[in-house]
């Protein structure tokens, strides 16, 4: 079934997916006011934060994986926002569309396991600035 759904539509769930995924992450380092919670979510779920992700994952991912994220990235009808890159925005759309399948097929571990390799380099990143 997920292969018979349009990238946006994959992409459409798969926002959905990552961004409980980095509220959750976020959630877990304890209470903060909104705009805290909103900027330390915005490093992840920006096209900027999820382009800069993508660059990590995608040498790691399966060929049915890298075939849904270039779906993903070359949808048509994919309208950045005026404030993002273009270029980002479609390699973020196509990240979605990756998690949406994921998730569509049940593959919990799986997302849990590049979520983890996300966290892990802004970690990395915030510990050398």
């Amino acid at each position: 079934m997920p292969e018979q759904l349009s990238p946006v539509t994959l992409a459409f769930l798969g926002d959905a997916v990552y961004e409980l995924l980095v509220r959750t992450e976020i959630v877990k380092k304890g209470s903060m006011p909104a705009g805290k919670l909103h900027t330390a979510a915005i490093q992840f779920v920006s096209a900027k934060g999820q382009a800069k992700a993508m660059a990590l994952l995608e040498s790691l991912l399966s060929e049915d994986e890298h075939a849904i994220f270039l779906r993903g990235r070359n949808a048509n009808h994919v309208k950045p926002p005026k404030n993002a890159d273009p270029n980002e925005y479609r390699i973020a759309t196509g990240m979605e569309a990756l998690f949406g399948y994921l998730f569509l097929y049940e593959k919990n571990e799986r997302i849990l396991e590049l979520f983890r390799l996300i966290l892990e380099n802004a970690e990395e990143q915030n510990g050398n600035n």
